[in-house]
């Protein structure tokens, strides 16, 4: 009889729910091993089934930035249970929360509430299509933007090819109409724009993407993305949900508006953070493209829990914390010195890694350089990864159990939790 309460749960879970989850990375399939199934959280850290403490560095994969069990977050909370736990109508707090996101992203000048980053994507995108009247959309490989049809597409096999679908349920001729380019190749987005200019209503792209591990766009490359969409009429449609409030307050568009002078998307998907942990995402644009929309509009869109009274309390409580004066640079400087932390210890261990940060987001590769693009990231060594993870479980550190997901720090890390998990990872680098 086993005494690991995780196993005796995954074996049960495994009975009614598809791999015993229900999102498929928390299975430990890239990995390996028994998932471990969340009593209780606290700060940054959680409990397993058999009441094992581990320091959190998914953070609910990123809306958690402020840790878990945030007093102000929960008393905004509860206070809004009070109320109602939801409507079907309009709620002050929704205007409330839209006026936030439009104050700390100047390229907003409308936004929609959803439910989940998904939904967000997939409804930017047809309301992109809606508003250029085309058809065709680029996005780049392993650029995630949810798990719509037409956005579950890996690259073809050329430059300027058109993707084939990544997931079985998912006829070709759905994705017929994305074209999938090399993350950060300049001359192969070129000659996208050069064949099928005239048909792309949007380039949706994650401006620092995390789910091929943390990989940025370089900055002539977003520079020639924004030229390219201006020339041809396509909308420049920048993924926020992972990166939106968490590397910076203006969130990644604004760290490109430093380096390319006047630079703004025309669109922007949100997720995680604006929800602090609640279901709740968003999609903004200029005005002249959000008044497409329904009901002013004629592309529709619609959900019976957007906006949802909860969630909005939530939101809203989280973006007032990290507007605190100090709050991205005490965050960043915490991240960065975890990063440079494990890379000092590896290479002391004569393990090979590397990594990079911005605020609470990070990633680390056992490789000797930061790859540019998915084909590079896939060439890193999964098994030695894999060691990694479980020895770090063993610690009780949780990083993501898989080689492809960037990892989050929150406010609540301290810089004991910090010495603490590089001391973990020197003793697992040894073993290396």
């Amino acid at each position: 009889m086993t005494t690991d309460l995780n196993e005796t749960l995954f074996n049960r879970a495994k009975a009614t729910i598809p791999g015993g989850v229900n999102s498929p990375v928390r299975a430990f399939k890239a990995v390996g091993g028994t998932p471990r199934f969340v009593k209780r959280a606290q700060g940054a850290y959680f409990w397993d089934a058999n009441d094992q403490r581990y320091i959190d560095y998914i953070g609910s994969w990123g809306p958690m930035i402020l840790g878990h069990g945030h007093a102000a977050i929960k008393a905004a909370v509860h206070a809004a249970v009070e109320e109602g736990l939801s409507f079907g109508a309009p709620t002050e707090r929704e205007i409330e929360l839209a006026e936030a996101i439009i104050k700390l992203v100047p390229s907003i000048d409308m936004v929609r509430l959803v439910s989940s980053g998904t939904e967000a994507g997939m409804s930017a995108i047809r309301l992109a299509r809606g508003a250029t009247g085309r058809s065709k959309i680029i996005k780049f490989e392993g650029c995630y933007h949810g798990h719509a049809d037409a956005l579950l597409v890996k690259a073809g096999s050329g430059l300027a090819t058109f993707g084939n679908p990544t997931s079985a349920g998912v006829p070709p001729e759905v994705v017929q109409h994305t074209l999938v380019l090399p993350f950060n190749d300049i001359e192969a987005l070129e000659a996208a724009f050069t064949a099928h200019g005239s048909e792309v209503a949007c380039l949706m792209m994650e401006p620092i993407a995390g789910n091929m591990n943390f990989v940025r766009a370089s900055v002539p490359f977003v520079k020639r993305c924004r030229e390219l969409c201006t020339e041809h009429g396509a909308l420049l449609a920048f993924d926020e949900v992972m990166s939106g409030f968490r590397v910076a307050l203006g969130s990644a568009q604004s760290l490109y508006a430093q380096a390319i002078p006047g630079f703004e998307p025309d669109m922007t998907v949100m997720g995680k953070v604006i929800g602090g942990g609640m279901p709740l995402a968003a999609f903004g644009a200029k005005r002249a493209v959000m008044e497409h929309l329904a009901p002013i509009g004629g592309v529709y869109q619609a959900g019976t829990l957007s906006g949802n009274p909860v969630a909005t309390a939530c939101g809203l409580a989280t973006l007032n914390e990290i507007q605190q004066p100090g709050f991205f640079e005490q965050l960043g400087a915490r991240t960065a010195s975890l990063v440079s932390g494990m890379t000092h210890a590896a290479t002391a261990a004569g393990v090979t890694l590397c990594g990079d940060s911005q605020g609470g987001m990070f990633g680390f590769f056992f490789m000797n350089e930061l790859p540019q693009n998915y084909a590079t990231v896939m060439t890193t060594d999964s098994a030695r990864f894999n060691r990694f993870f479980h020895g770090m479980l063993d610690e009780g550190v949780y990083f993501a159990p898989a080689l492809f997901e960037a990892g989050f720090v929150s406010a609540a890390h301290t810089e004991q939790d910090i010495a603490d998990t590089v001391a973990a990872a020197s003793r697992v680098f040894a073993t290396l």
